[in-house]
């Protein structure tokens, strides 16, 4: 009975679907996605139908909050935020969910935003959409850091994190990164699994442009090139 964590669909719903039955997910495993489901990809509807379908079915899929989902729920109470959050690609999350305006996305969608957690503990791991704060006393309270932080390897406590690893997401990298990581994950007890999926039109020739799968009972990086 095996857990996977994915992390950064963006959008991309066919993509997530490809990598499902790459992995054979199945109803006696788990499914940890690390956030940023939404925007710059076509259907971020599609991608939040299918986590909402499988949950419905009875899969076992943990879902965490990304930085994306905090600025599109940060822009029904702020004006000034909403336009951040349709720079940042979220006019094609409201077309894929036929509407114009945020306030207008089915209110079943917006109370699944916003009973997203910010990180999970599970068979060993962190799992976090970005990153934590370890210069705070409380290494699971900055929510913030959670959603945002960036170049924080550095600043790991080993004694606090002990065997424990962190699994996140957030960061693009090329997948020869993300196998270095893993090929060290015993020691530096981290992973990042972003591989800039949603950019894979930008991104061609650089080891890039795939959605990844990290089986976390066996420690495997699987992973499918953007269909979307």
């Amino acid at each position: 009975m095996p857990s996977f964590a994915i992390s950064d669909i963006h959008g991309c719903s066919q993509t997530f679907t490809a990598l499902l039955d790459k992995i054979a997910f199945s109803k006696s495993d788990s499914l940890y996605l690390l956030g940023d489901y939404i925007d710059r990809g076509p259907d971020s509807k599609g991608v939040i139908d299918q986590i909402l379908k499988m949950t419905e079915e009875g899969y076992r899929v943990h879902c965490l909050r990304g930085n994306h989902e905090q600025m599109m729920l940060d822009g029904l109470t702020d004006n000034n935020k909403k336009r951040a959050w349709e720079m940042a690609g979220g006019k094609e999350a409201l077309l894929s969910f036929g509407v114009n305006d945020l306030v207008e996305i089915p209110e079943k969608y917006i109370r699944f935003f916003q009973q997203l957690e910010y990180y999970f503990e599970a068979d060993g791991y962190i799992l976090v959409h970005a990153g934590l704060n370890f210069w705070k006393t409380g290494r699971l309270e900055d929510k913030i850091s959670m959603l945002w932080s960036r170049s924080w390897y550095d600043d790991i406590d080993y004694e606090w994190l002990g065997e424990r690893i962190i699994i996140h997401g957030h960061t693009p990298q090329s997948r020869m990164e993300s196998d270095e990581q893993l090929a060290f994950i015993q020691t530096q007890r981290y992973l990042n699994i972003d591989n800039g999926c949603v950019f894979a039109h930008r991104v061609r020739g650089m080891d890039m442009g795939n959605l990844l799968a990290f089986d976390m009972t066996n420690q495997v990086l699987y992973s499918v090139a953007n269909i979307d």
